[in-house]
């Protein structure tokens, strides 16, 4: 972000979602006070469980194998450390191993987390406290857990009170939150943001599907009640990039919005090595006030020759 800062670049994370209509709608929801006082969000994704998780494949990993003649490995590596090839972590599993992969948290928060983060002024969580299940870091420590949730708290903020925001993903799906009608389905994947007037629930990608339970709420506040729209349209999110490179502004999803949701995000991750500890976040140090062993993790080394 610094450097994004100093260079006057326009910057865009690839969160195509926070270009979307029904974020907006969402965001204006909650500014106007549909929902009250948003106290909880409950997140989460239980896509691709069989890939965020490859315990199975982990016995596997001692098996040698030829690199395939049409694979640059070195290329593929990057700046990860240097593993021997196995085929068990290319293609689409490189994504549920710790050294190349950042599990369901990372793939999925930056998108499903994003209406909330937006419509509360979210910026850094104070606590993080990870729970997950049949997985223990000293064993299972180069893939990520069969299910997890994570728990962060969030202080309050201009005006508004604390929020707890808790992900789910793999076999810990999100719970049915009190007051949801029984009639409305859990989000497989998608939050449900509780306030202390209602709740919005909605998909991932742009909080699409999103809409306001109980019913009277949703009646008060859609049709021709709705909040007239107070964040500008745009076209799509590399339509929003572009024109913010030709009218000198920044993007929605700038990194100086996106790099602390996915810090977020990555908060997390750290919190899966040392599940059932609650870690606290000093933001300002950028650093873990009480886990030594945690902020190791936050800054891996680059392989040589491919430092940035």
């Amino acid at each position: 972000m610094a450097e994004a800062r100093k260079h006057r670049v326009v910057t865009q994370l690839g969160n195509q979602g926070h270009s979307s209509d029904s974020i907006r709608r969402l965001c204006e929801w909650v500014w106007a006070g549909a929902i009250g006082n948003v106290h909880t969000v409950y997140a989460g994704c239980g896509e691709f469980k069989e890939v965020y998780c490859q315990k199975n494949n982990l016995s596997k990993l001692d098996q040698k194998y030829d690199i395939p003649p049409t694979l640059d490995y070195d290329l593929w590596l990057g700046p990860a450390q240097y593993r021997p090839y196995t085929p068990f972590w290319v293609h689409w599993n490189w994504r549920g191993w710790l050294p190349f992969g950042t599990g369901a948290i990372g793939d999925w928060f930056c998108h499903v987390v994003d209406p909330a983060f937006w419509a509360l002024h979210l910026n850094a969580p104070t606590t993080v406290r990870a729970e997950v299940l049949d997985y223990d870091p000293k064993v299972h420590g180069l893939t990520y857990p069969p299910g997890t949730k994570v728990t962060f708290e969030f202080p309050a903020r201009e005006g508004r009170g604390p929020v707890k925001l808790i992900w789910h993903d793999g076999n810990i799906p999100i719970p049915r939150p009190e007051g949801l009608p029984e009639d409305d389905d859990v989000p497989r994947t998608g939050d449900v943001l509780g306030g202390d007037k209602g709740m919005i629930v909605h998909g991932s990608h742009g909080a699409g599907g999103c809409h306001l339970q109980p019913q009277e709420v949703r009646e008060q506040w859609t049709g021709p009640r709705s909040p007239a729209p107070s964040i500008p349209r745009v076209r799509g999110h590399h339509w929003d990039w572009l024109e913010a490179i030709r009218m000198g502004r920044q993007a929605g999803s700038n990194f100086e919005y996106g790099g602390k949701l996915t810090q977020t995000a990555l908060l997390g991750l750290i919190a899966i090595r040392f599940p059932g500890e609650t870690l606290r976040w000093d933001d300002r140090a950028g650093r873990f006030a009480n886990k030594r062993e945690a902020n190791a993790l936050l800054n891996p080394p680059d392989r040589k020759g491919w430092r940035l």
